[in-house]
């Protein structure tokens, strides 16, 4: 049995239950969990070790990159900054970034980028992945390409541009990249362990990632060699072209990499829709503080929340295939990616870590964990613990 170390308030006791069972039942190897409620931290827990086989305890001083739960975080900067006015959701991108509108992309609202409905999925070429380290290079490939589809007829999950085109337009607006801008506006008030481009100083903090494996019996190959990552994996399904690929890989394919993750050039990098490096209760905090004051601070407004995330885009998905309604860059609840009510919001991450909130219940969650699954948008580790949580409420 793994062990489990922190705390529940009393009422909360069958979630540590579950979380235990995550270990016991569900294949987690190292995770952590907070829950907050009207503002007041009731859960922090933690479990299981660092690697495979290890017997270094998953702690509270560990850190975990969690994929596109930094979504959340983004799109947050964003509705900050939209908030003071310092950027206008119905404008142009190209008022702030002139250079986007080449190939077809001058009619696009700065708000098709949040909902997923630019085309702009990839860009046009291949890149290598150093050169994918570097933002301007990104920026550049994103201005000269073409979407992969009309911008505004139809909508699919950007699941790597998404960070690089709202952030360069938070960039232009302010002067700021998005790693400044994130601890500055959203991190640093609330003293949060979380980062868009980790300092190397915190790189020892960072837990390795466990590639997910294919299920039982699936082969790909020579059965005895290392499993393929989900990028892989997909690649062999799917076909390399397949849209759903090209967005996980992109830019150019520099990401389908299965252990890209893991690399510290990747940690210190800024790419604000996969490369968040946080823990649990910062990823719960920072959702508690878009619904109510945490310590007497609120991020957005009652109205601006409204406006966040309120559905903008429904229905079939040309890369996910699958339907997760959006608003202005946050997942909303559903049967394909479970929040736990309808009047939840947040953003999942691949392999399985997620944040979100209920500013009805009053409730901010966050999960991150060390062993991927297979999947973007929850697995029955996450499933478990909402059902717990909202059974408790």
């Amino acid at each position: 049995m793994a062990e489990i170390t922190g705390f529940v308030a009393p009422g909360f006791e069958r979630v540590r239950e579950e979380f235990a069972a995550n270990f016991d039942e569900r294949g987690d190897v190292g995770a952590g969990f907070s829950l907050y409620r009207d503002g007041q931290k009731v859960i922090e827990l933690y479990g299981g070790v660092t690697e495979a086989g290890g017997s270094v305890p998953y702690g509270p001083d560990h850190l975990q990159l969690v994929f596109s739960s930094t979504k959340g975080a983004t799109a947050l900067c964003a509705h900050i900054l939209a908030e003071r006015g310092d950027i206008d959701f119905d404008d142009l991108v190209t008022d702030y970034w002139p250079e986007f509108g080449a190939n077809g992309k001058d009619k696009i609202p700065v708000s098709w980028l949040l909902s997923h409905e630019s085309g702009l999925i990839d860009i046009d070429g291949p890149m290598s992945f150093e050169d994918a380290m570097y933002w301007d290079e990104v920026i550049d490939a994103l201005s000269e390409s073409t979407p992969a589809w009309e911008p505004g007829t139809a909508r699919g999950y950007h699941a790597i541009t998404f960070g690089y085109l709202i952030g360069e337009v938070m960039r232009r607006a302010t002067g700021r990249p998005i790693g400044p801008l994130f601890a500055d506006e959203v991190a640093r008030p609330l003293g949060l362990d979380f980062w868009i481009g980790l300092p190397e100083k915190e790189h020892s903090r960072v837990v390795p990632l466990i590639t997910p494996t294919p299920p039982p019996g699936v082969h790909f190959g020579d059965p005895d060699a290392p499993p393929p990552g989900l990028i892989q994996m997909l690649r062999l399904v799917m076909g390399a072209d397949s849209l759903m690929v090209r967005a996980l890989a992109a830019p150019g394919g520099a990401f389908g990499d299965a252990d890209a993750s893991n690399r510290p050039e990747v940690w210190s990098a800024e790419v604000p829709s996969a490369n968040g490096i946080t823990n649990a209760p910062s990823l719960a905090r920072m959702y508690a503080a878009m619904i109510g004051e945490v310590n007497g601070v609120r991020l957005i407004s009652e109205a601006t929340l409204k406006n966040a995330i309120e559905v903008r885009a429904s229905g079939p998905d040309q890369v996910l295939i699958f339907d997760i309604p959006f608003g202005l860059g946050f997942m909303r609840d559903s049967p394909s990616a479970k929040l736990g009510s309808p009047n939840s919001f947040g953003h999942y991450g691949a392999g399985g870590s997620v944040g979100f909130a209920d500013p009805v219940a009053g409730i901010a969650f966050g999960y991150v964990m060390n062993k991927m699954e297979l999947g973007i948008a929850g697995d029955p580790r996450t499933a478990a613990l909402i059902d717990a949580v909202y059974a408790c409420l």
